[in-house]
């Protein structure tokens, strides 16, 4: 599964964020950080662990997860109403979403600028902008021929 000296790394890693390093959060983090960055649901990131033949719940997947977003290794991105991304590159970016495949890409950088942003109300702050740019396939199969990160 993962060597030891990765697994020495993460559990490193998951210690810098606040996080005990269990087996669980171990084995998804060298799934979530083994290709830079990248683009996972719940439910992807559960078939990956099959896969792999890493027996664990979708319940335990997605307390992960948020966990993970929660001490900062990970960017959740809400796309459409309960369906969300967990992206492993936590700066400040844009995505494209391609409706036919459901994938979701990284915008390059200064390729969007938003202007225009209100000013928070009083006693608020504004933490980050999020701008997704849906794609319909036209021809089809193109977003799947887009590179993906």
């Amino acid at each position: 599964m993962i060597e030891e000296a990765r697994k020495t790394n993460i559990k490193v890693k998951l210690r810098k964020f606040g996080l005990r390093p269990t087996r669980q959060r171990v084995a998804l983090a060298g799934l979530l950080f083994a290709a830079g960055d990248r683009h996972v649901t719940a439910e992807g990131l559960h078939e990956e662990a099959e896969r792999i033949s890493f027996p664990i719940s979708l319940a335990t997947v997605y307390n992960t997860l948020n966990q993970f977003t929660e001490a900062g290794l990970l960017r959740e991105v809400a796309v459409e109403g309960s369906k969300a991304y967990f992206d492993t590159n936590t700066s400040d970016h844009h995505h494209f979403f391609c409706e036919g495949d459901s994938s979701l890409m990284d915008i390059a950088d200064n390729a969007l600028r938003v202007v225009g942003i209100p000013a928070a109300p009083e006693g608020m702050s504004i933490t980050r902008v999020d701008v997704i740019v849906r794609l319909a396939e036209f021809p089809p199969k193109i977003c799947a021929e887009f590179p993906k990160d």
